[in-house]
């Protein structure tokens, strides 16, 4: 996500890796609950996608429109990806990850939650759109990238507005880079762990 919008902006910037088991007092100086990313900006450490794409967008009309109604209306829906949609839809793509798809009552609920919900309500909005506020924007960031594991397991099946969205987001040259580039850093940290 945060590669994506550096790239959509054109802003410069450069990745670090961080380890995954032995983070220390440093990595949680940064980011309190030991995840990535987080963002440097000069004195400032950001952390939280959500409020990492907020500054960004502060630096780039690419991401955030300037006017108030622009402004807000994109604000609204980065809210949106990471409450509404990724909330609900963070436990569907565990399970399906984890094969924990099943009859029991936490999986149907979970379920339904997404499917019956969150996405037909999204559906309906997205129709004759292209994009969630008229511009692409940081809100197109996240909920793309949210509806893009969702759509891993199969989940937009019935929902060709979603989609269709998804696909016009990953299309973009931008997410194009930034997917290939962050492909190209984990193998290079692999290779460096197997040496």
């Amino acid at each position: 996500r945060i590669r994506w919008a550096l790239e959509e902006a054109g802003l410069p910037y450069r990745v670090e890796s961080t380890p995954f088991r032995n983070r220390g007092e440093a990595h949680f100086a940064h980011q309190p609950f030991g995840q990535t990313p987080w963002l440097k900006d000069g004195d400032l450490s950001i952390f939280e996608s959500g409020a990492i794409l907020l500054h960004l967008g502060e630096k780039s009309e690419a991401l955030l429109p300037t006017d108030p109604k622009g402004r807000s209306d994109v604000i609204e829906w980065v809210f949106a990806a990471l409450n509404s949609v990724e909330a609900a839809s963070q436990h569907w793509t565990l399970m399906h990850f984890f094969g924990a798809v099943d009859d029991s009552p936490g999986w149907k609920f979970v379920d339904s939650f997404l499917m019956e919900s969150r996405l037909p309500h999204l559906e309906r909005y997205l129709s004759g759109r292209e994009w969630l506020t008229g511009q692409f924007s940081i809100a197109d960031i996240l909920m793309a990238d949210v509806l893009r594991l969702v759509d891993r397991f199969d989940g937009l099946a019935k929902f060709p507005e979603c989609r269709a969205y998804v696909a016009r987001g990953l299309a973009r040259p931008a997410f194009q880079k930034a997917h290939a580039d962050q492909m190209a850093h984990f193998a290079a940290a692999d290779r460096a762990r197997e040496n």
